[in-house]
C-alpha cells in the first residue's frame, strides 16, 4: 500500500518562497496543495506553473496542509506562524526564526501547544559542505566566517546580523558545541535603517573563537568558512561545494623531509594540500525533504526550534551591542 503524500504549502512565494514552492511539486514524498501570496500576478504565475491553489487567508492554507513554509519577511515570521500552528500545520520558517526573541518564544509555545514541528530555515545545515564538516570536526580552536552579497532592498527589514551572519553564527554553534561566554560585536549602517556590515568576536567556554563578518555592501558574492583544530586546518566554500584541508601530520612529515635534505627549504608546495570531496546538492531540496521526512515520520528536525533561538539570541546580542555603540556615537 503506497504511502500518502505530505501536503505541502507554502506562505510567501517571492524571490525564495517561489523556490520552496518549486521543490514541494518536485519532492517524491509531497505533494503542493497551495499557496498564500498577497501579490496578485505572482500567485497566478505560481499557481499555473505547479498546478496549485491560491488560499484567500492564512487560516485556510493551514486547515489545507500538513506542512508550509513560512517566507514573508521576518517581521512578519510571528504573525504568519501563529495562525498556521493554530489551523495545525507543521512548520518551516525560514531564517531567522523571528524578529524577537519574544515573538519567537510566543511561536515556539504555540508550536508545544498544538504538538507541532518548527523546523527553522538554516539551510546551510543542509549543504553538502556542512555535512562533511560534521563528520571531520570535532575540536575546533579557531574559525572565521565570511559571508558577503551585494545590496538589494530586499531582507533589509532587519539589519545584516539577522539577514545574513545568523547562517554562520547557526553553523558555528553546531560545530563548537560549547555555551558562548562573551560576544563582542561591532557593525556599521550604510544604506538601510540599521548595520549592513558587521562584524563578531564569539568566545566559547571551551576556549574557541570564532570570528564571523557579514556585509551585503560587496561586489561580490562569498560564503567562505575557515576552520583550525589541533590536527588539521580546513577551507570550505559552500557557495561552490568545495575546499581543501592540510593535516598536521602531513606538516610533520614535510618538515622531516627538510630536515634530512629530501624536501628543499622553503618548498611549501611539497606540503600536501588536500582537495575535500563534497558530493553536491541543492541544499535547499535537501532541506525540504528532510522536513517533509521529519513531518511523515513526526519525528523532530535536525535544526529545530533549539538551535533556530540560540542563533537568534547570539544574532540579536549582536545587533544590541552595534545599537548602543551607534546611540553612544549620536
Amino acid at each position: 500500500m503506497a504511502l500518502s503524500r505530505i501536503r505541502c504549502g507554502v506562505a510567501g512565494v517571492g524571490s525564495l518562497g517561489q523556490h520552496h514552492a518549486r521543490v514541494y511539486a518536485s519532492l517524491p514524498g509531497a505533494e503542493l496543495t497551495g499557496i498564500y501570496e498577497t501579490n496578485d500576478a505572482r500567485a497566478a504565475e505560481i499557481c499555473a506553473k505547479h498546478g496549485c491553489r491560491r488560499f484567500a487567508t492564512i487560516e485556510e492554507l493551514g486547515a489545507a496542509c500538513d506542512a508550509v513554509s513560512v517566507v514573508v519577511p521576518t517581521d512578519r515570521h510571528a504573525e504568519v506562524a501563529l495562525p498556521l500552528l493554530k489551523a495545525g500545520a507543521h512548520l518551516l520558517i525560514e531564517k531567522p526564526l523571528c524578529a524577537s526573541l519574544e515573538e519567537a518564544e510566543q511561536v515556539l509555545a504555540a508550536a508545544r501547544a498544538a504538538n507541532r514541528i518548527v523546523q527553522v530555515g538554516h539551510i546551510e545545515h543542509f549543504n553538502p559542505v556542512m555535512s562533511f564538516l560534521e563528520k571531520h570536526i570535532d575540536r575546533p580552536r579557531y574559525l572565521t566566517a565570511e559571508r558577503l552579497a551585494p545590496y538589494q532592498p530586499r531582507g533589509t527589514e532587519v539589519g545584516v546580523v539577522l539577514d545574513l551572519m545568523i547562517h554562520d553564527i547557526g553553523i558555528v554553534l553546531a560545530l563548537v558545541k560549547s555555551p558562548v561566554e562573551r560576544i563582542d560585536g561591532v557593525g556599521v549602517t550604510v544604506l538601510s535603517k540599521s548595520e549592513d556590515i558587521a562584524n563578531a568576536r564569539l568566545q566559547f567556554a571551551n576556549g574557541c573563537v570564532a570570528n564571523l563578518s557579514a556585509s551585503r555592501m560587496s561586489m561580490k558574492k562569498a560564503r567562505e568558512i575557515r576552520i583550525f583544530q589541533e590536527d588539521a586546518y580546513l577551507s570550505l566554500d559552500f557557495m561552490q561545494q568545495a575546499g581543501h584541508l592540510v593535516k598536521k601530520s602531513d606538516i610533520v612529515a614535510h618538515a622531516l623531509k627538510m630536515k634530512v635534505g629530501l624536501v628543499k627549504a622553503g618548498d611549501a608546495s611539497a606540503i600536501p594540500v588536500r582537495e575535500i570531496p563534497i558530493e553536491k546538492g541543492e541544499p535547499l531540496a535537501l532541506e525540504l525533504a528532510h522536513f517533509v521526512e521529519s513531518v511523515a515520520q513526526a519525528r523532530q528536525p535536525k535544526v529545530g526550534a533549539a538551535l533556530g533561538k540560540s542563533a537568534l539570541e547570539v544574532a540579536i546580542a549582536i545587533t544590541d551591542q552595534i545599537r548602543r555603540a551607534e546611540r553612544s556615537r549620536g
